[in-house]
């Protein structure tokens, strides 16, 4: 994960600002409570990478918010860090950059308590394969090549497992891996990482790439992955998070609603066209 410097430093200091001034105030001080109850009227600031996360953003700022009375800022990052600990320490109000196992695993590393609020979108995982062009193709003794990180194996496995391609332990989680498979018909499996999976395509018969890397290697997830992942409901999502004790914020609440808003959904759609997929249903 790539570190911003210049932003940590800067953060660096907003941080020891906003402890100094945390200090300062208790609940029953007056003043605080007075800016808790005007909160509603404030700018909700959220920190996001910049695509797709910031861009979406974006639009509902542009496009959505003022209908709904809401302020927002939006602050980029361009690591995977500092939006959770700025998160933390108030210095934003919410953050827009991960999933759920990424949120889980940070929070148990760093005694954080960041809670999800709502999935907005899936960047999703895909099958490719540049010598058959069904799954159905996909034959015993062939070899599919997979990203070896403990997160992204886990999700390869589980979508082919899904596909009928493998058949995995019954209640295995998000971190499963080869061992974890109790069937695998006939096929092997070439362990690789995540970002040097495109480069193997003409050396085995099919491999599990991730939306991001798909894209540097110039393929279009929507019209060459032979099956992606499916969006509702998955444990991947990227989703709107806060801090604890804050998800009941009117603010949180409506940025919430306008990310999984018709209009964000078409937004998704139109400006990705599948390498970027919306993580919840119709209109709500």
């Amino acid at each position: 994960m790539r570190k911003n410097i210049k932003l940590a430093a800067g953060f660096a200091s907003v941080t020891a600002l906003a402890l100094g001034l945390t200090a300062c105030g208790t609940s029953s001080d007056p003043a605080s409570a007075k800016d808790k109850a005007g909160s509603a009227d404030k700018a909700l600031v959220v920190a996001a990478s910049p695509t797709p996360h910031a861009d979406i953003l974006k639009f509902v700022k542009d496009n959505l918010a003022a209908k709904e009375g809401l302020k927002l800022e939006v602050k980029e990052f361009t690591d995977y860090v500092l939006p959770n600990t700025a998160t933390q320490n108030g210095q934003v109000d919410a953050n827009f950059f991960q999933h759920k196992p990424y949120l889980d695993d940070f929070n148990a590393k760093n005694k954080t308590t960041i809670v999800p609020v709502v999935d907005v979108h899936l960047e999703p995982l895909g099958v490719y394969s540049k010598s058959v062009k069904s799954l159905k193709d996909i034959k015993a003794g062939q070899t599919i090549a997979v990203p070896n990180d403990t997160t992204n194996e886990g999700r390869a496995l589980h979508l082919l497992a899904d596909n009928g391609l493998i058949t995995l332990k019954d209640g295995v989680g998000t971190d499963a891996k080869l061992s974890d498979i109790t069937d695998k018909k006939g096929l092997e499996f070439k362990e690789l990482e995540a970002a040097t999976v495109p480069r193997a395509l003409n050396d085995v018969d099919a491999a599990v790439i991730n939306g991001n890397y798909a894209i540097e290697a110039d393929l279009s997830p929507a019209k060459d992955a032979l099956v992606l992942e499916k969006g509702e409901g998955n444990p991947y999502a990227n989703l709107l998070a806060v801090k604890k004790g804050n998800e009941n914020d009117p603010r949180v609440e409506k940025l919430a609603k306008l990310l999984n808003s018709p209009e964000v959904k078409k937004y998704i759609e139109d400006t990705y066209k599948g390498s970027v997929t919306p993580a919840f249903g119709a209109a709500k």
